[in-house]
C-alpha cells in the first residue's frame, strides 16, 4: 500500500492518464475527466468529481452496440466541451452518414446534450445506450490509483436513475434524461429513427445529492451554453477585471486563456468571498501557498481576489497544536479537503503542513494594501498577520537560530513542506537527500519580505516604533542569510540548510525566489545571473528546477529538473527587481520569451509543469504526464510576466504609481485598460521602454524610473 505522504505530494498520482487522451473540464469545485469520446471509463482515473468524491465512475455511450468513432474535441471554455464523433462505418463501407455530438457542461453537476445528425437521404435507425455508475471514491483514493472500497446502489424512481453511496448513504447522484428512453438500473436506452437530413436530440442531467436532497446546480435544462450561469460568471469576471491587450499573438492568446482558466477555477464561499482553487484535476480546493501566490500574480486583474483569499485563510488560521494535522497557533493551512477519506489522509478536513504559506500570507496582505485593497478589510486582517509572524518566531524557528525550518510532526505528514514538496526534492549537489529540520533558502526570503511587509502596514497605521523593530529584524535576517547560505565557491545560494546546519549545495530555481523577495544582495545577484543564464539551468522554454549538473537531475521528474511556469515567472520578476545588475534584464527576457513559446506549444494554456529537456534536443516542450491543467499559478504566471516587464508598482495609499517598462521587443505594444487602483481607473500603454498613462488623477504622482 502506498504511504500517505505520497498521496499528499502532487507528483505521486498513479494511473491518471492525463496526457493527450484525457479531456479535463472544471468549474469551481467540480471537475470531470474523460477520454476523447467523452466517455468516463471504469477502472481509470476518469470521473465526475464533486466535493472531493467521484460521483460518476462510468459514463459511456454506445451507438449500435459499439463506441462511436472520435473526430474532434472542442473546449470553448474550461467548463464546456463538444465531443464530435460519427457512427463507426459499416463493414465494407468507407464513410459514415451519422454525426454524433456530445455537448457537456460542468457546474455543481453535469449536463450533457446528445445530438444525432443524419447526413443521408433516407431515414436511419439508431440504437443508443448510455451506461452510468458511481463508486463515490474519495479523491485521494482515485489520485493514488487504489481500488475504491465502496460502490453505488442503483435504483429507478419515476424513470430517474438514482445512485447512492453504499458505504455512506449521505452522498448520491440523480440522472435524468429526455427523449423518452428506457431506463434501467445502470443505463438509458433509446431506439430512434432519425429522418433524412434530420436531427434528434436528448438532454441528460446529472445532479449530485446530499442526504437525498439535490444540490442546486447552476444551469437550466435546455438553455444554450452562452446563457448558462457558468458563462455568465466568466463574463462577469472578465467585465470586472483589467483587460490586457498586446500586439504579440502568443501573449494575447495566453493571457486570454489565463482569464478563462482563473475564472473557471474561481470559487466563492457562502459570504461571496472569492479564492482560486489550486488546479485541476486533483487540487480543486483552497490551498495556502498556491492560492496566495495565484492571488499575488493576479493583482493586475483583480485585487478583490487577494482579499477574499486572505479572508478565507485567516478564517482557518491555526489556533491549537495538533500533530496529526500539523496545526499550530497562527499557522496558515496547506490545504482543505471535504472528501469521505479526508480524515484518514489529512487527520481532518484541514492540513497545515506548509512552511511557506504563513509568511506568504503576510506578504500578500501588504501587497493588497498597496494595490488599493479596502482599508477596513486590510485592517481587519492585521491581527492574523501578527499571529502569522508570531508563529514564525515560536514554531517556525525550531532552534532559535533566526531561520525557519520544517520537520513533519508525524509519519503521516509531508516530508518536504516547501513548494517543492515531493519526497526527493531537497538534495545536495551529489544527489543525497537532506535530513530535517530543513531551512529552505526561499522561505527565508519570504520571511524577510513578510517582516518588511508588516513594517509597511505599521507605518501606514501609525505604528512607527513597530515598523522600525520589524525592519531591524528583516535586516538582521538578511545578514544572517548571506553568511549562512551564500556559497562563494559555487556562486549561488544553497538550496537549504540541513538538520546539522550544513548547506545543501545544489543549484536550483529556488534562488530565483530569493531575488523576487529582495533578500539577495547586489553583489550576489551579479554572480547568480551568470549561473542562472547557463545551459545547465535554462532549458530554452524556462528555468529548470534543478541544474543538469546536479546528482539528482532528471528532466522527467516532478521537481528535479522539470520546468514550472510559475517558478520561472517568479525568477523573471526577481531578475527585473535587480534590473540594474548587468545581464538581469537580458536573462529575464530570454526566460519569458521561452516560456511563452512553451505556452504556444500547449495551445495557450501553460500546464502545471513540463519536462526540462533542452530545446536543442526537442523543438517543443515535452509534457509531464501527470501535470495539472488548468492549474492556478501556472495560469496566473503570464500576468506576473506582464507586470514585471511593465515595472508596474502601484502605491494607492500614497497616490503613487510606478511604471518603468522594459518590454521584450517581440511583444510590441502592451496595454492594460480599466486597471482599478482604489477609486482610480487608469490605462497604461507601453512599448519597449516607453509608456503612456491616462486616467491617473491629478493628485497622483507618476514615477517613471526605478533606481
Amino acid at each position: 500500500m502506498t504511504s500517505v505522504p505520497s498521496v499528499l505530494n502532487g507528483g505521486e498520482p498513479a494511473g491518471i492518464g492525463s496526457g493527450g487522451d484525457t479531456v479535463t473540464l472544471v468549474e469551481g469545485g467540480t471537475f470531470c475527466l474523460s477520454e476523447r469520446r467523452g466517455d468516463v471509463l471504469a477502472g481509470r482515473s476518469h470521473g465526475l468529481f464533486f466535493r472531493d468524491a467521484r460521483v460518476l465512475s462510468r459514463w459511456q455511450l454506445h451507438v449500435d452496440g459499439q463506441p462511436p468513432e472520435p473526430l474532434s474535441v472542442q473546449t470553448p471554455e474550461a467548463f464546456a466541451a463538444q465531443f464530435i464523433m460519427r457512427r463507426a462505418p459499416r463493414v465494407g463501407v468507407a464513410d459514415s452518414t451519422l454525426l454524433l455530438v456530445r455537448d457537456r457542461l460542468v457546474a455543481d453537476g453535469m449536463r450533457e446534450t446528445i445530438s444525432l445528425h443524419n447526413l443521408d437521404v433516407e431515414p436511419t435507425v439508431v440504437a443508443l445506450e448510455l451506461f452510468a455508475d458511481a463508486d463515490f471514491a474519495d479523491l485521494f483514493t482515485v489520485k493514488e490509483g487504489r481500488a475504491p472500497i465502496s460502490g453505488a446502489e442503483l435504483t429507478l424512481i419515476d424513470n430517474e436513475l438514482v445512485l447512492t453511496d453504499r458505504a455512506n448513504r449521505v452522498r448520491g447522484v440523480k440522472v435524468t434524461a429526455s427523449g423518452n428512453p428506457t431506463a434501467l438500473p445502470g443505463s438509458f436506452r433509446w431506439r430512434i429513427v432519425v429522418p433524412p437530413r434530420g436531427t434528434w436530440q436528448a438532454e441528460i442531467v446529472v445532479d449530485p445529492t446530499w442526504a437525498n436532497h439535490s444540490i442546486k446546480t447552476r444551469f437550466r435544462r435546455g438553455e444554450q451554453l452562452g446563457s448558462s450561469e457558468p458563462v455568465r460568471k466568466i463574463e462577469a469576471w472578465r467585465d470586472t477585471t483589467t483587460t490586457v491587450e498586446t500586439d504579440d499573438a502568443v501573449l494575447a492568446q495566453t493571457v486570454r486563456r489565463t482569464e478563462s482558466d482563473l475564472g473557471a477555477l474561481l470559487i466563492s464561499d457562502a459570504d461571496g468571498r472569492p479564492f482560486v482553487a489550486a488546479g485541476a484535476p486533483w487540487f480543486m480546493t483552497l490551498f495556502g501557498r498556491d492560492s496566495l501566490l495565484t492571488a499575488w500574480m493576479s493583482l493586475p486583474l483583480d485585487v478583490g481576489l487577494s482579499i477574499g483569499t486572505l479572508q478565507q485563510l485567516a478564517g482557518a488560521q491555526g489556533r491549537r497544536v495538533d500533530p496529526l494535522t500539523e496545526e499550530q497557533p497562527g499557522r496558515i493551512l496547506h490545504e482543505i479537503r471535504r472528501g469521505p477519506a479526508s480524515a484518514d489522509v489529512l487527520g481532518g478536513s484541514t492540513y497545515y503542513g506548509s512552511i511557506d504559506s504563513t509568511p506568504l500570507f503576510v506578504m500578500l496582505l501588504a501587497e493588497c494594501w498597496r494595490w488599493g485593497g479596502d482599508e477596513e478589510q486590510v485592517r481587519a486582517l492585521v491581527p492574523a498577520a501578527d499571529a502569522a509572524l508570531a508563529w514564525a518566531t515560536r514554531y517556525g524557528d525550531r532552534d532559535d537560530d533566526g531561520f525557519i525550518e520544517y520537520r513533519r510532526a508525524t509519519d503521516r505528514g509531508l516530508i518536504n513542506q516547501g513548494w517543492k514538496d515531493s519526497f526527493d526534492a531537497i538534495s545536495d549537489a551529489a544527489g543525497h537527500l537532506a535530513d530535517p529540520p530543513i531551512a529552505l533558502c526561499e522561505v527565508q526570503g519570504y520571511q524577510y519580505a513578510a517582516l518588511r511587509a508588516r513594517a509597511d502596514l505599521a507605518d501606514a497605521f501609525g505604528e512607527p516604533a513597530t515598523a522600525g523593530r520589524l525592519r531591524d529584524r528583516a535586516a538582521a535576517l538578511q545578514s544572517r542569510f548571506a553568511d549562512a547560505f551564500w556559497l562563494p565557491d559555487r556562486g549561488y545560494y544553497a538550496l537549504a540548510l540541513d538538520g546539522d546546519k550544513r548547506p545543501v549545495d545544489s543549484l536550483t530555481s529556488n534562488v530565483g525566489h530569493c531575488l523576487w523577495t529582495g533578500i539577495a544582495t547586489d553583489e550576489h545577484v551579479a554572480v547568480m545571473v551568470e549561473r542562472l543564464a547557463g545551459e545547465e539551468m535554462t532549458s530554452g522554454f524556462g528555468l529548470r528546477t534543478l541544474a543538469t549538473t546536479m546528482g539528482a537531475y532528471n528532466p522527467m521528474s516532478y521537481h528535479n529538473g522539470s520546468v514550472w511556469p510559475h517558478d520561472t515567472a517568479i525568477a523573471v520578476a526577481g531578475l527585473l527587481r535587480y534590473r540594474h545588475v548587468p545581464g538581469a534584464v537580458e536573462l529575464a527576457e530570454r526566460l519569458a520569451v521561452g516560456l511563452l513559446d512553451a505556452a504556444a506549444a500547449f495551445g495557450g494554456r501553460l500546464p502545471e509543469l513540463f519536462c526540462g529537456f533542452p530545446r536543442t534536443q526537442f523543438h517543443t516542450p515535452v509534457p509531464y504526464p501527470t501535470s495539472c491543467s488548468p492549474q492556478a499559478w501556472a495560469s496566473a504566471a503570464p500576468l506576473l510576466l506582464v507586470r514585471s516587464f511593465l515595472g508596474l508598482e502601484p502605491d494607492v495609499p500614497h497616490r503613487r504609481l510606478t511604471v518603468c517598462p522594459q518590454l521584450p521587443k517581440v511583444w510590441g505594444r502592451v496595454a492594460l485598460t480599466d486597471l482599478r487602483l482604489g477609486e482610480a481607473t487608469v490605462r497604461i500603454e507601453a512599448e519597449g521602454a516607453a509608456a503612456e498613462v491616462t486616467g491617473l488623477p491629478e493628485e497622483w504622482q507618476l514615477v517613471t524610473s526605478q533606481n
